[in-house]
């Protein structure tokens, strides 16, 4: 009797589960049989939906984690049901696959889709397809080696334009009593020459 309670209370729980559904838009366009089936073999031949085999499987340990947690005496029970269920569910990656060439034909045109499908199809697609990540890794560390490299040439370089620009425009004191400059004053070019060293024009005093 308490185990009949207990299962009647995790079927209440299952009833009232929310199940987040994306729903995709119907299109107004009509779309040609022929041109929908190459969608459908430029989507499978680029692996569009690849990326979403895990949500079922995903949802389905998620749930089945909750409810033994909840459940604990049921683990065998719940596990046995979660796996049937989903394994009826499995059925429905139809439709995203549907939804998937709908959206592709909306925006190729059937030759497009062929010349897709032909080109993945082919032993140099598939190699794109397989090693396209591991090239996009690399791209992505050089990109970040040449960002930093740039960034720090780009501060030096304006860094140095500017200190050159500063000292250019520096004012340069002079006399207003016709006077000549104070021993060991700076000369015209704003730099004093080093203790002991000979003049410009080589002579010495």
């Amino acid at each position: 009797m308490m185990l009949n309670n207990r299962v009647r209370r995790l079927s209440m729980m299952l009833a009232t589960a929310a199940v987040v559904a994306f729903a995709a838009p119907s299109f107004a366009q009509e779309i040609s049989e022929s041109h929908l089936k190459a969608a459908r073999a430029a989507v499978g031949a680029i692996r569009a939906t690849d990326p979403f085999d895990s949500i079922l499987p995903q949802a389905a340990a998620a749930l089945e984690a909750q409810l033994i947690q909840k459940n604990p005496d049921l683990q065998e029970l719940i596990s046995q049901t979660i796996n049937a269920k989903a394994l009826a569910l499995a059925s429905r990656r139809a439709d995203l696959e549907k939804e998937a060439a709908t959206a592709y034909a909306k925006v190729f045109s059937e030759q497009d889709l062929n010349n897709i499908a032909t080109f993945y199809q082919s032993e140099t697609g598939k190699k794109l397809l397989d090693s396209g990540p591991i090239v996009t890794r690399e791209l992505v560390k050089a990109a970040e080696i040449w960002q930093n490299g740039v960034a720090r040439d780009l501060a030096q370089q304006v860094g140095e334009a500017l200190q050159a620009a500063a000292g250019a425009k520096a004012p340069t004191p002079t006399p207003t009593d016709g006077t000549a400059p104070a021993e060991g004053a700076a000369p015209a070019g704003g730099v004093a020459p080093a203790e002991g060293a000979a003049p410009a024009d080589g002579s010495a005093n």
